[in-house]
């Protein structure tokens, strides 16, 4: 836990001085803020038959810079600490398991803004990284189990901690500086690692919030 603990920490700082580093060397205008998010997600599934991924609601927390280009094109990159909760349901028996993760994710956003009224809307597009911290499946009168834990000696476990995937990012900023935000992610790597040959999960995410540029 303290590797992992340790590795996201070290994404974030390099994200920070990625966005650093560009405004250094091109002199260009770098805001800064915090945002936080309610979200609500699930999994995509493919073969598997009678299950079903359930929505649930979250929390992100988490701090962007933008790099101005011009008036009407940036670049913004977040570093994102969230929760995310889902369930899932099998049809046949109707039992159902609570998915709980942690983690932390990077979008960077090709964002296009253009003034409306007296602030700015804004529309963004591009990856994310992602790393998780804890994932589990919780079971009512059962143990915990963890996801990211090996099983037995075979170097997988249930599902991989790595996520790779595309954001779009929808927005507006008043003349305060106060944001609306809003965000669509959808993962490209399948989320099982042991089960991977049979089945495949893509995570997705709606996260709509708050946010300060200062």
């Amino acid at each position: 836990m303290k590797k992992v603990i340790l590795t996201a920490a070290l994404i974030m700082g390099l994200g920070v001085v990625q966005i650093s580093a560009q405004s250094f060397f091109s002199n260009l205008p770098l805001t800064g803020g915090i945002k936080v998010e309610a979200n609500t997600s699930n999994f995509i599934l493919s073969d598997m038959d009678g299950m079903k991924s359930k929505l649930g609601f979250g929390a992100t927390l988490g701090g962007f810079g933008t790099l101005e280009f011009n008036e009407n094109f940036a670049f913004r990159q977040e570093v994102l600490l969230h929760y995310k909760n889902s369930v899932m349901e099998n049809e046949t028996n109707g039992g159902e398991t609570d998915f709980q993760y942690f983690g932390v994710e990077i979008p960077m956003y090709g964002v296009g803004q253009f003034s409306v009224a007296n602030g700015k809307a804004f529309v963004g597009l591009g990856p994310y990284f992602g790393i998780g911290i804890d994932a589990r499946y919780k079971t009512s009168g059962a143990d915990d189990v963890k996801l990211y834990k090996e099983i037995g000696n075979t170097g997988e476990s249930a599902m991989k901690r790595f996520d790779v995937g595309a954001g779009l990012l929808l927005g507006y900023e008043f003349s305060n500086k106060l944001q609306i935000n809003a965000s669509y992610k959808i993962g490209f790597l399948d989320a099982l690692d042991a089960g991977k040959d049979n089945a495949t999960m893509l995570n997705q995410t709606i996260s709509l919030g708050l946010a300060f540029s200062f």
